[in-house]
């Protein structure tokens, strides 16, 4: 059974505060077939079997800048066991070897398996990376209204300013390419775990 196993260690968590909390609340609603959960000390794991799930993910750990993410791909022991930290198989080994690889790479994230199309989806996660680190507050409060599903229009009053400074705002943040991102994010996954997307 082909998985998709995340796991992420905070950057410079000796120097700084306990981020693992706060991000793993922010994920709860994240469908996963193993929670997020933290493993040892400022590091958390979570298996996923939906393509659409890692794209969020991804996004707001990107977001925060504090975290080494390590992706994994591949099998898992079966049955699955109850926990993630439990957890056996390829896909377990991958993430591990991704999430100490990210430390050095780019965007501190990295993608193991032994299926070629790991590197599409690594490098197409790099480029959103990309996008992403440019992206100013202004950008994200625009980001944020339009992923609730509010026209640009409609952004504008909320933040009190022109629909004409929301467009240049969201062209600025990335955000039609972020909606192309999503989506090819969860096609490669889905390629990968040899599932249709939803």
């Amino acid at each position: 059974m082909a998985v998709v196993v995340l796991t992420v260690d905070q950057r410079g968590s000796r120097s700084g505060t306990d981020r693992v909390p706060e991000i793993l609340a922010g994920l709860a609603t994240v469908p996963l077939l193993r929670p997020l959960e933290r493993t040892a000390g400022d590091e958390f794991q979570g298996v996923l079997d939906e393509p659409a799930s890692l794209a969020p993910i991804v996004e707001a750990l990107l977001r925060q800048d504090a975290w080494k993410i390590g992706i994994g791909v591949g099998d898992v022991e079966l049955p699955l066991a109850d926990t993630t930290r439990a957890g056996r198989g390829e896909a377990f080994l991958h993430a591990r070897d991704a999430v100490t690889a990210a430390r050095n790479s780019p965007w501190h994230l990295r993608v193991a398996g032994d299926d070629p199309g790991t590197r599409a989806l690594e490098t197409t996660l790099w480029l959103w990376a990309a996008v992403l680190a440019r992206r100013t507050k202004g950008g994200w409060e625009v980001a944020d209204l339009v992923d609730e599903g509010l026209s640009y229009e409609e952004a504008g009053r909320r933040l009190g300013i022109s629909q004409s400074a929301v467009s240049q705002r969201a062209q600025a943040a990335g955000i039609v390419e972020t909606r192309r991102a999503r989506e090819l994010v969860t096609r490669l996954t889905a390629d990968l775990l040899e599932r249709e997307p939803t």
